[in-house]
């Protein structure tokens, strides 16, 4: 069966979803598709009384379902049924987030659709598997730490990776035991309304899931500063992260966590695999057209290397061919608004009047939607816009070393610390700069995620606070306390 699909025939659940409902809302924030600018529907924009409501919705499931307090097993069983259900719905979900988003439908199905299933199971399996301990203290005494759900969590997630993200948020906070009130981005929220109404299909409780649409300022300040919210899991720019804890900071004292902005190094050696960097790295700003908070757009190469490896990421780079993201042949994004696009192209200009020079790329493409070519530039320095400014598009910059010091200094950033890729064949090489690079995740020899869920994900600086996926997010969702019981 083919997965193309016609994107004027395809029924979205506009409106928020509270209590186990799709509550319907009109008017709100215009919206248009990505891939030929063609306005669809409008997002609804939910106030301080939606997210109240949405919230009550959480804490009432939580009482009535004891959803935190029932045998750890019975939400294991339950988040399995649910990602078994994402997957038989498959072709359905991946519609509703390729109309929507910059993710070729093949991709979703293949990619985000299946990887957030698995991740959904993982978390699935740690709510029988962690818990309360107890430890040495005095003969005359018993001491325990004793681990427990936060109650509501409240999560927003960016336009990027819809499917995915959610997976991030919904997935640890429901095993660890906690009901949840997301936001998803006002430019691609229906898939995630989408997946909470098949969780309730699958059995969870109604109500352990609230989506609300909406606007950071209105919706998502609403929800961070919710005196009942008890953690807040958000994934975005720094920027808005600062403004999510300025928030918070006003509004009370609560626990975040914030996977936020990069400007990923990739350091090539000249003892790698040169074809085997080329296309990883082509591959890491082709991907979703550079719209990723990983994407590694900085190459540093040795010198006696650079202009190989170079040619050779510039030949992946034309080879790629863009399309509407519900045709399944497509592969290459587009930008998701024109706004953005407008945004990638200034950094490049500016990078280009500062000095660099675009070997490859520069320009909007000439087709229909918010396409933008993959770009090359060389001739930068560190303080040069497309070295120092994320762009989350498919722009990579060119800078060369000659030491291993050098190395490591360029590949430094002052703001940002989420990623970095090494290519070498030198094991020594390998420990010694995973040990240096300031950067929460180091990739050697590839630049991609795998699917084991174990290994967490999150930054150092201001890449953000805390860690999303393994098992360190699944503990961000539940508090400790400490009991000492005289015997």
């Amino acid at each position: 069966m083919s997965l193309s699909f016609d994107p004027d025939t395809i029924p979205l659940p506009v409106g928020h979803f509270i209590g186990g409902k799709l509550i319907s809302a009109e008017g709100g924030i215009e919206m248009r598709r990505p891939s030929d600018g063609k306005a669809y529907t409008a997002c609804p924009v939910a106030g301080l009384g939606m997210v109240d409501r949405a919230v009550e919705s959480a804490k009432a499931a939580l009482k009535a379902s004891n959803w935190g307090g029932v045998r750890p097993r019975e939400r294991t069983r339950a988040l399995h049924a649910w990602a078994d259900l994402i997957e038989a719905e498959a072709e359905t979900l991946a519609r509703i987030e390729a109309l929507c988003s910059t993710r070729p439908v093949g991709q979703v199905i293949a990619g985000d659709i299946a990887v957030t299933a698995e991740q959904i199971r993982f978390f699935a399996e740690f709510a029988d598997k962690e818990g309360s301990e107890l430890v040495p203290t005095d003969d005359a005494s018993l001491g325990m730490i004793i681990s427990e759900p936060y109650g509501v969590v409240g999560a927003i997630t960016p336009w990027n990776f819809p499917i995915s993200m959610a997976g991030w948020k919904l997935g640890p906070a429901l095993a660890a035991g906690n009901a949840i009130v997301l936001k998803p981005s006002e430019m691609t929220p229906f898939s995630s309304v989408y997946m909470a109404q098949l969780a309730v299909r699958a059995g969870l409780p109604a109500g352990l899931i609230n989506v609300v649409l909406g606007d950071g300022p209105t919706t998502g300040t609403a929800l961070t500063g919710h005196p009942e919210i008890a953690k807040v899991s958000f994934t975005g720019s720094t920027r808005a992260g600062s403004a999510i804890m300025e928030n918070v900071a006003r509004t009370g004292v609560k626990p975040m966590t914030l996977e936020l902005g990069g400007k990923s190094p990739q350091i090539v050696f000249a003892d790698a695999d040169l074809d085997k960097a080329a296309t990883a790295i082509a591959g890491s700003v082709t991907f979703n057209a550079g719209q990723a908070c990983v994407a590694g757009t900085r190459l540093i190469a040795e010198k006696g290397v650079a202009e190989r490896l170079t040619t050779a990421i510039i030949t992946q780079m034309k080879a790629v061919r863009c399309g509407p993201t519900w045709d399944e042949a497509t592969h290459y994004s587009p930008i998701i608004s024109d706004l953005q696009r407008t945004r990638v192209d200034g950094i490049v200009r500016a990078a280009v009047e500062g000095g660099g020079e675009c070997l490859t790329g520069g320009d909007a493409m000439d087709a229909p939607g918010y396409f933008y070519e993959p770009t090359l530039i060389t001739n930068v320095d560190q303080a040069n816009p497309a070295i120092v400014e994320e762009i989350f598009g498919p722009v990579l910059t060119v800078q060369t070393f000659e030491t291993e010091e050098e190395a490591l200094a360029l590949s430094t950033h002052p703001t940002y610390g989420l990623a970095s890729g090494l290519f070498t064949s030198d094991l020594s090489r390998t420990i010694r700069l995973a040990r240096k690079l300031e950067a929460g995740t180091v990739w050697v020899n590839r630049y991609s995620r795998s699917r084991d869920h174990i290994l967490p994900t999150g930054g150092y600086k201001r890449s953000g606070i805390g860690k999303d996926l393994g098992r360190e997010a699944y503990l961000a969702n539940r508090r400790t306390k400490s009991v000492l019981i005289s015997l």
